[in-house]
């Protein structure tokens, strides 16, 4: 019974870790219930590179590495794994895109 009680508040735990993501804008793609994981996406945002040289300018440059920040980081598409493991442990991890 004790088993079953710590199973079952590891898949609430991993539901919560979904629903949190699914909250901040990811999307369900793929899932599979037997082996608890599910594979979540998110498009990046898209930067406008001519406000953000803009502002570059009127900074003189000091704007260069939030914009730089914006570019590699929050414009890129993001795939994540969430999953619990052998040991009933719920992890996530950053997927490559390809």
């Amino acid at each position: 019974m004790a088993n079953n009680f710590i199973k079952q508040e590891k898949l609430n735990l991993f539901r919560k870790t979904i629903a949190n993501k699914i909250q901040n804008g990811f999307v369900v793609i793929e899932q599979n219930e037997k082996t608890p994981f599910t594979v979540l996406y998110k498009e990046g945002r898209k930067v406008n590179h001519s406000l953000n040289f803009l502002i570059c300018c009127a900074t003189l440059g000091m704007w260069s590495l939030p914009w730089l920040y914006m570019t590699q980081v929050t414009a890129k598409d993001k795939k994540v794994l969430v999953a619990i493991d052998e040991e009933g442990v719920v992890f996530e991890e950053k997927c490559y895109l390809g």
